[in-house]
This record gives C-alpha cells, structure tokens and sequence, in this order.
C-alpha cells in the first residue's frame, strides 16, 4: 500500500465528501489507497469505467472474504467487522452458482408482496408518526420519522412485532455506523433474526420470513437469518437517509419549492437527484482481488480488498458531462450496486415505496413545512458507508392528528 493512504474518515469526509472525492480522484486517479479505522489499508474504486469492471467481473474480482491478505493483523473486536466479516454465511459474501439461488430466494420472496399492502402500510405507520408530532409545530424529522418508518414497515413485511421496531433500529444503526458499539448491534440483530425465523418455522404467516421458508433450495435456518439481516440492514437504513437526504434537498433548493405547495413531480426528480449527487450508500466493502491485477493505473495484489466508492463514480467527470441530463430521470446510477450482487429489483421497488410515501405524506400534513435551523449547520452521522444527516428540524403550523 502507498504512503499516501487517504484515512477514509474525518471531518471533511463527514463534512464535503464530493469535494474530497473530487480531490483523491485528481490526486491519486480513479483507484485510491485509503486506510480505515485501525489504519488497515484498501482500494477506493472512484472511477465510473472502473467500478463498473470490479462489479461486473465476479471472477477477478470475488465477494467472497475469505480471500483478504489481511485477516492476520485484524483484531477480534475491530469495529468494521459486521461489514467486512470473515467467511459471513450470508448472501452477501456467497458466490458463484450458490449465490444465485439465495438471491432469487430473496427476490421471489420480496416479489410476493403486494404493492397495494406495501403502500398501505407505509402511509399506515407514516400518518402514525406524524399524528404524534403535527399539533407541536415542530420536529426533528430524522429522529421522529425517516429512522422509524422504514424498518417499522420491513419488520412488518418481514413478520416481526410492531414493539420490536424501535430496538431493531437502535441496533441497525450501531451495526452500521462502524463504531464502538458496531458488534453489540449485530448481535442484537442476529438474535432477534434468529428468534423469528424459529417462530416462523413452527408456526408460519403470510409474510417474507415464512416464504423463504417454504422455499425448497434446501438453505438453513442459519442462513436465512443472515439473509434477512443483510435484508433488513440494507432496506432500513439507506431508506431511511434516502427520505431524509430527498427533504433536505427540497427544504434547501428553490427548485422544489413548489412541489413543498402542492406541486406534481418534484418528489420523484428530488429522490433521483439523491441517488446521483448525495446518495444514501456512499461506499460499499467490497470486492477482494483474486490474484494480482492492474486497475485503474494500480497494481492490485491478491487479495486486496477493494472499496466500492458508489458516490465517488455517480460524480466521475468522464460520464458527467451534463449534470442535469444525467440526473433529470437517468437511472445509470451505481446508487444500488451493479452487477449480480446488486440489490435485487424488488427490493429496489419496496426501498421507493417506502421512501416516496414517506416524502409525499410529510408534505401532505405538515403545511408550510420549512427548515427550524441553517441548512449549513446539518450535518451528517459519522459513517465510512452510508450519508445521512444526524437530525432534519423542522417547523410548521400546528394541525390535528388525523
């Protein structure tokens, strides 16, 4: 690894990522050495072209983690361990044909929920979380709405009790934060996995847990209940950052302003703006070398790990040559990953369900909706992988709940 290594971390990193993106692309080129936390080394895919190769070559470039070169010098208790984990038996770091059948298991069981129900229960609890703040004037809508509507709307699809959601957030967001309470989240998580996958075993429902039970391609409990955390992990949170990533953009933008009045359309070009320019899943680990190779000007050795920097190629100059036609309804975004471990369409379509009534019931009840504080004083919670902001106030007239 070079002596240059950019710390994938800090003040700027949390701050203005795109203008550090932007700098590690001009200094380093579209492959950057970077260190994370315990200053263990990787690559930084920035390039558009380049990330598009690693996902696209699951040969050279194997999800499997079990390759790193660097599992002797990691420590038991290293924080990032719950998304870099050695031979995690989840979908996440299967391969090759075995893979495959986890990922349509997934899908066909998330395929089977009905968009009707889907779109109930997300204005079901949306117009819940409101009617607890409406008659205030004012909320912190990170805190009281964007970190609970998503994963109260997962854990009932999935089959959990509607009491077991604000302890599954608390956990999510532990886990994926990547700090010290990272590995206390996970196993909140695995156990409550664990729990309802048993329950659902002996007694099963009309819900996602039950139908990837009922599935016959012979996985184990154990396996399906990684899969619904890596499920329920990546399904909350980027949703979550994704509602409150698109109000940031159209409480700070004069070009939303009117859909905040009642206008048409808005909504759905702020979401993929988002996408493009401030993308809930900044950075994903990753890829692992499986055998000594050139990318981007670099010589990658066996077994590095490769980053995949999902925002630093959403913003690659050699593609962006018109912002706006690239994000005015272009969906060539790396926002949900590329390649056969991209997140699967279903659980695309579910993620913008829930993040599109969640926006569109915000500016439904809340009139007169503006921001309670400077748009520059936002700022973001400190993870390596995902960009969303730690608290969004809020003002506005006082209404009746529903």
């Amino acid at each position: 690894m070079t002596p240059d290594a950019v710390p994938l971390s800090g003040p700027r990193f949390l701050a203005e990522p795109a203008c550090l993106y932007r700098e590690m692309r001009r200094e380093h080129g579209p492959v950057v050495p970077v260190l994370l936390v315990g200053d263990v080394p990787a690559w930084l895919v920035l390039g558009y072209r380049e990330l598009h190769q690693v996902t696209g070559d699951p040969v050279l470039f194997s999800r499997d983690s079990g390759l790193w070169n660097r599992w002797e010098s990691i420590p038991a208790d290293w924080p990032l361990l719950p998304v870099i984990g050695r031979r995690q038996p989840s979908v996440l770091y299967t391969v090759g044909e075995r893979h495959r059948q986890r990922a349509a298991v997934i899908s066909n069981a998330l395929e089977a929920v009905a968009p009707s129900a889907l779109r109930g229960h997300a204005e079901r609890f949306a117009d819940e979380l409101i009617d607890a703040v409406c008659p205030t004037g004012g909320t912190d809508l990170i805190a009281h709405y964007a970190m609970l509507l998503p994963v109260r709307v997962l854990a009932r699809l999935y089959g959990f009790p509607d009491e077991d959601g604000p302890g599954l957030v608390t956990a999510l967001n532990d886990m994926i934060d990547g700090r010290g309470r990272a590995l206390a989240g996970q196993a909140h998580l695995a156990a409550s996995m664990g729990q309802l996958v048993a329950d659902r075993a002996k007694e099963p429902a009309a819900d996602v847990v039950s139908r990837m039970l009922a599935d016959d391609s012979g996985f184990t409990h154990e396996e399906i209940a990684q899969d619904l955390m890596v499920m329920m992990a990546a399904g909350h949170q980027p949703t979550a950052d994704w509602i409150g990533n698109s109000l940031r953009l159209m409480l700070t933008d004069d070009r939303f302003a009117a859909s905040l009045f009642g206008g048409q359309g808005s909504v759905a070009e702020a979401m993929n703006e988002v996408l493009w320019e401030d993308t809930p899943t900044q950075n994903v680990a990753g890829r692992w070398a499986l055998r000594d190779t050139h990318l981007g000007g670099r010589r990658v050795a066996a077994g590095d790990l490769l980053l995949l920097g999902l925002q630093g190629a959403n913003s690659d100059p050699q593609i962006r040559t018109d912002a706006r036609a690239l994000t005015g309804g272009n969906r060539a975004h790396f926002s949900f990953g590329h390649g056969e471990h991209r997140c699967p369409f279903p659980a695309q379509e579910i993620a913008e369900v829930i993040a599109r009534t969640g926006i569109e019931v915000v500016l439904d009840r809340l009139p007169d909706i503006d921001l309670a504080v400077p748009a520059e004083s936002l700022t973001r919670r400190p993870s390596p992988w995902l960009r969303g902001l730690t608290e969004l106030p809020v003002r506005f007239t006082p209404v009746p709940a529903l």
